[in-house]
């Protein structure tokens, strides 16, 4: 009996098409789109080409899916990697200059590594998501959907929110892929079962919940992912619920509330049936495996942090290239030695063979049920070639290498899902794939004023929008649109994650800020112009318009329904 081996790479970065370019804004979308979506095409299309199947689930979020078709970022990209070309070919000419031999080399190689980059999207004419597209028409692999804007459903104070997020993050991806959504990557891997629920900020009354699961349904999704933890019963938390107040109320309420039912030691090597105690709607969802994900993920001795590759932290300005290794991921950049292209094969081959012999061992291991075991190994895109440079070329290896040696299958979620559908039915309990399993990352003493924020224009604006949609005019249907805009970046989870990790923590709180205001002035506009007729500020509406026009298609047709 064979197995099957589910890669899921969920791609995502915050909308900074239009919200500055460096060090922090549309630089992120050019290095991953560079560094890692590129690089994934190319080894899509190599193992395409050998015939090989790659079989493996993406997930592009929505509102990825709208920057990488936004003409302000094709422009704007060419003009990045023209310019990474000239900096490398600068630094080529000085380390020549002075002797520098091997830098010299690794110069030439980001030289020709950017100059192919350029090749590859001129050729596609920039359109790189209809290149995935291609690639899921022709059933190589499978696209899955996300959240609008990566909301963090799970604390999202209404179920209109989440209902919102769902919504569009679907019809977003029917409009850019052009089929339905069979799967959902939950932002965060977080869930939230069905219960009588209190903001944990700000004062708000409790009332009772719908599952997030039920939004799922509600929509045609027929699966979504988590991490083992939920799949276990949960995880203890520890110092984390004494850290700040909102976690423990949380917690407390939802224990209380909800009877989790997992029995014995479920393993997450097949599927099964979520659903909210006392509920009717059940969606089906996989469970991470948690040993193949430490094999990448882990700090100390994942595969990324081999003394040979390259290096991300340490950058050579002011062209920003890397030219050092690993060289021990506890060393201080001033210790690190020079990257070695050369030296990187024997730790590709070894790494790529043992993550193999990994996979193979757990099937073997799990066998014997009436279905062969499916390892679920979900990671962030961005870590293959943006943060772990040779990590694509190590993924190729893998597929191939399975492909070769027949004991285990690449397959899509959804394949595996329509074979083999799930028969055990599970309550799961609340949590994400955060540190400590729980909220802590995007609930905590740094970001709870977000919070108290996004529960203010919550209570609001929903009878706002209401009001709106009643009108059926152009006006209306314009504040209407661009109020749901405004709504859906402000609950992006990457403003937390961003100030709690420290991570470009200004930039970050500026932009929650910045659309926080942008929401309060709307409401005014929109309250004026519902008692009054009349527009005080249509040069405002119309910059806000051309800066955020994302879903702006898919919200024109709502508002007409």
């Amino acid at each position: 009996m064979k197995g099957y081996l589910a890669f899921v790479l969920h791609s995502h970065l915050p909308y900074v098409v239009g919200h500055g370019r460096w060090p922090h804004g549309a630089e992120w979308l050019h290095e991953a789109t560079a560094e890692t979506y590129i690089p994934i095409l190319k080894i899509l299309h190599r193992l395409v080409n050998e015939g090989i199947r790659p079989a493996i689930t993406i997930g592009i979020t929505p509102v990825l899916q709208e920057q990488l078709q936004d003409p302000r970022f094709k422009k704007e990209f060419k003009e990045y990697l023209r310019n990474k070309i000239h900096s490398a070919e600068e630094d080529r000419k000085t380390f020549s200059r002075l002797g520098f031999r091997n830098r010299e080399r690794v110069a030439q190689m980001w030289q020709d590594f950017y100059s192919n980059t350029l090749e590859f999207f001129l050729d596609i004419d920039g359109n790189i998501l209809s290149e995935f597209k291609k690639l899921q028409d022709e059933g190589q692999v499978e696209i899955i959907t996300s959240a609008a804007t990566h909301g963090y459903l799970p604390l999202l104070s209404k179920d209109e929110s989440v209902d919102l997020q769902i919504k569009v993050g679907k019809l977003a991806y029917q409009k850019n892929l052009g089929r339905e959504p069979q799967g959902i990557w939950p932002p965060e891997l977080a869930y939230r079962p069905a219960y009588r629920w209190k903001p944990p900020v700000g004062g708000y009354p409790e009332y009772d919940r719908k599952g997030v699961e039920e939004f799922y349904s509600k929509y045609g999704i027929r699966y979504f992912i988590v991490d083992q933890h939920l799949l276990k019963g949960g995880k203890a938390l520890g110092t984390y619920l004494s850290i700040f107040e909102g976690l423990k109320s949380l917690w407390e309420r939802f224990q209380n509330e909800v009877k989790v039912i997992a029995e014995g030691d479920r393993k997450p090597y097949k599927p099964y049936l979520a659903v909210s105690p006392g509920r009717d709607r059940l969606v089906g969802f996989f469970t991470r495996d948690p040993e193949s994900a430490l094999q990448v993920w882990s700090r100390d001795w994942g595969y990324p942090g081999n003394p040979h590759y390259l290096e991300f932290h340490k950058k050579h300005f002011p062209g920003g290239h890397r030219y050092w290794r690993v060289t021990d991921p506890r060393a201080d950049l001033a210790d690190k030695d020079e990257y070695v292209p050369e030296n990187i094969e024997r730790p590709l081959e070894e790494q790529s063979d043992h993550f193999v012999g990994i996979i193979e061992k757990i099937i073997m291991e799990n066998k014997g049920d009436e279905r062969p075991p499916i390892v679920v190994s979900p990671y962030d895109s961005e870590l293959f070639g943006h943060w772990w440079f040779e990590g694509p070329e190590w993924l190729y290896r893998v597929i191939k290498k399975l492909n070769r040696r027949g004991n285990v299958e690449t397959i899509t979620l959804s394949e595996y899902y329509e074979k083999y559908p799930p028969d055990e039915v599970v309550t799961l309990p609340e949590g994400s794939w955060g540190e400590g399993g729980f909220h802590y990352v995007w609930l905590n003493e740094n970001t709870g004023w977000t919070w108290k924020h996004i529960y203010e224009v919550e209570s609001r604006i929903f009878t706002l929008l209401d009001k709106l949609k009643e009108h059926k005019d152009e006006v209306a249907g314009f504040l209407w649109s661009l109020l749901i805009r405004q709504l859906l970046l402000l609950q992006s989870s990457d403003w937390q994650f961003l100030i709690t990790t420290w991570s470009a923590r200004d930039y970050a709180e500026s932009r929650f800020l910045q659309h926080y205001e942008n929401i309060r002035l709307l409401m005014k506009i929109a309250d004026e112009y519902l008692a009054t007729g009349t527009i005080k500020n249509p040069e405002f509406l119309k910059d806000l318009d051309g800066q955020a026009p994302l879903f702006r298609e898919v919200l024109n047709e709502l508002y007409q329904e």
